[in-house]
């Protein structure tokens, strides 16, 4: 290095806000990226033009080796500026903000020196791309270091240059498998596929990245002649339509193009590296125009909404459940698998001993590090005699779903309870104001409504009533964040906001298969709209005893009656009993095949979405929620109600209320008053 970028004058005149130069007594120079004004560091236009200023004065008189680091605490990079992206889709210049992250990059990756990503923490998008434009990579083997590429899960795929370089350099399987799935990885996984070149303590992590600068590595012969017969024009013809096809066994073409865009792309490109990225670019600037990606974009928004309520000050160490069913006893594992201690109480120990062992398992599923599993294990105990209310800082009821049981419940457990700790229902739809009858203390009495199963579904809510203070719902927020749930406040009132919306989706489901309409007919009608699983399965699944208990309170909220349909049998209440609607075996339904002649009705998603739509019309009217974008978090996040349509309000908009309102009718007058438009279309 000479003395002139030792003493930093070749960045004179720069102004640098985002980034800042370290150089080194060994002619390393370090470049320290730390977004100004930001927690973490993303890639917003401005940062990407200082960096490349930053690169064409590097590139006149190279150091002997340029290591990149995060200049923050927790992370390495996050990616794109998000926020920012969106703007650019709104000004219709998406080309040019992509264009410039790749020149950027290229400029990098063309320096005539050996450069090195020094990563710790998270590495995603964006941060992943411009590590993969080094020439080595050095990850830390914190647990919190994580590398990834989940732009599929924005509607686009990696368009800096990563869907180039990955699969040149772990070569093709890897790479889709990170890049369609958006899954991350850990450091040692990554170094297992070969994206990372060493995997060290945080402590060793610079000096070793500058090491790997001036010395260099070889990669395993077996990684290089892996990415190189995987990228051959013979191979990418052989393995493009065998990876569209495992795509297409999960998401159609029509509501997730970006995955089969990917494919496409890589699998037609040809020529040099310019060639390469102005593909890369042409495909991901026209999938950010689609709905699909407008619409996941607006779903991370929500997500992101959602995490941010509640704050961290949850004052809850000690959470008490009583009711070791499925749902109490999974609330309880989940609890402790995120650091709770946590006592678990019902009327019976084989209740206890049942959950105690399904924990176990989701213990061996999720802590893969064998030694630290006594640990999560020890922080969950069974409790007959319930002295753990005691000690509690929040207490979670999930005992069976009759108010005059939940009622004797509080009775008799309040008076036990410290006086600032939280009480709460996992009711998924009595009204609170039938629960809270002879509370001592309902300010801080509420519902937290988890769904099934707990170890999956994203959401929580949290339930109201008048009598709430605002502190207890901050507090249950904050828990929910703490435990990686997704809260959403919601009213009080008959299934609240998510099972609402369900139940009439589910009751259309079942009355058209009482009419003879095939239930795999019908499911594959809904999964064809985009929702996750068929509303027959789904009935199965969460049981019809349940579906029919929810329907009721539903009927009766809308002053309707349940239609005959919901007849529940002994032993035939669904999954759980392995016959339902379906016959199921091992945990999967068995589906009768349906004659290849038959021909589902022409009205039949309209049956089955508009009864949705209709409801989440009414709970916004009624306010079940604050407004439309928690609204559709809520239903995405609770349901999976098909992400790409941004949730039903947004849906109802993108179609048009006056158009959706009108089908209801034309549906009520054919099939009955079920149909007819609740309040709240015109407003919308």
């Amino acid at each position: 290095m000479t003395a002139g970028l030792q003493g930093q004058d070749n960045f004179a005149g720069l102004r640098l806000q985002h980034w800042r130069t370290e150089p080194r007594a060994d002619g390393v120079l370090v470049l320290v990226f730390d977004r100004a004004g930001a927690p973490v560091n993303t890639f917003g236009q401005d940062v990407l033009i200082e960096l490349d200023g930053l690169l064409e004065r590097i590139a006149l008189d190279p150091p002997k080796g340029l290591v990149l680091r995060s200049g923050k605490d927790k992370g390495f990079i996050a990616g794109a500026d998000i926020k920012e992206f969106q703007t650019f889709d709104e000004k219709g210049v998406v080309g040019d903000a992509i264009g410039r992250g790749q020149r950027v990059f290229q400029r990098l990756a063309e320096l005539p020196c050996p450069t090195v990503a020094a990563i710790h923490g998270f590495c995603m998008g964006g941060g992943t791309e411009i590590a993969l434009a080094c020439r080595y990579r050095v990850a830390s083997n914190d647990a919190s270091t994580r590398i990834g590429l989940p732009e599929v899960k924005l509607g686009i795929y990696p368009g800096w240059g990563g869907s180039v370089r990955l699969p040149r350099l772990v070569g093709a399987p890897a790479a889709f498998d990170l890049m369609l799935t958006g899954r991350s990885l850990s450091a040692s996984a990554a170094r297992g596929i070969g994206l990372v070149d060493k995997v060290v303590d945080p402590a060793k992590l610079i000096e070793t990245a500058a090491t790997l600068a001036l010395r260099g590595t070889q990669r395993p012969f077996k990684q290089r002649a892996m990415a190189w017969a995987t990228n051959t024009l013979p191979a990418r013809k052989l393995l493009a339509p065998m990876l569209a096809k495992q795509v297409a066994r999960k998401a159609r073409k029509e509501h997730y193009p970006a995955p089969f865009a990917l494919i496409s792309t890589w699998e037609r490109a040809s020529g040099g590296i310019k060639s390469l990225l102005a593909a890369e670019r042409k495909s991901v600037v026209k999938l950010a125009s689609t709905p699909t990606a407008r619409n996941l974009i607006r779903v991370f928004f929500l997500q992101e909404r959602l995490k941010a309520q509640g704050g961290k000050e949850h004052r809850i160490q000690h959470v008490h459940v009583v009711g070791a069913g499925v749902m109490g006893g999974d609330i309880a594992a989940w609890s402790a698998y995120k650091g709770f201690e946590v006592t678990l109480a019902d009327r019976e120990q084989r209740f206890i001993d049942g959950a105690l062992a399904r924990a176990g398992e989701l213990f061996a599923k999720k802590v893969k590090d064998e030694a630290k599993r006594p640990t999560v294990a020890a922080r969950l105990r069974g409790d007959l005699e319930g002295e753990g209310a005691a000690q509690a800082d929040l207490v979670i009821e999930a005992i069976i779903e009759r108010p005059d049981a939940k009622r004797e419940l509080y009775n008799a457990i309040e008076p036990r309870m410290k006086p600032d700790a939280l009480l709460t229902t996992n009711t998924s739809s009595i009204p609170l104001t039938e629960l809270r009858e002879h509370i001592q203390r309902p300010a801080q009495f509420a519902g937290l409504h988890y769904f099934n199963p707990v170890a999956l579904m994203p959401l929580v809510e949290i339930v109201r009533h008048d009598g709430m203070d605002a502190e207890t719902e901050r507090r249950l927020a904050a828990f929910c964040k703490a435990i990686d749930k997704l809260p959403v406040p919601v009213a009080g009132t008959p299934g609240f906001l998510v099972n609402r919306i369900l139940a009439p989706y589910m009751q259309e489901a079942i009355v058209a298969f009482a009419e003879g309409i095939p239930g795999p007919v019908i499911d594959k009608a809904a999964l064809k709209f985009g929702m996750p699983m068929g509303p027959i399965e789904l009935v199965d699944t969460v049981g019809l005893d349940v579906a029919a208990s929810v329907g009721k309170i539903m009927a009766d909220f809308h002053g309707q009656a349940l239609p005959e349909a919901f007849k529940v049998e002994p032993g035939k209440r669904g999954k759980k009993d392995g016959q339902g609607l379906y016959k199921w075996e091992n945990g999967k339904p068995v589906k009768p095949e349906v004659p290849k002649d038959y021909r589902a009705p022409e009205d039949l998603e309209d049956r089955l979405v508009l009864p949705l739509l209709n409801e989440a019309v009414s709970c916004l009217h009624d306010g079940v929620v604050s407004d439309a974008d928690l609204l559709d978090a809520g239903v995405i996040f609770g349901t999976g109600f098909a992400p790409f349509r941004g949730g039903p309000i947004q849906h109802i908009r993108s179609v048009g209320a006056a158009k959706l309102k009108a089908r209801l009718e034309e549906l009520a007058a054919k099939h009955g008053d079920r149909f007819k438009p609740r309040p709240g279309w015109d407003a919308l």
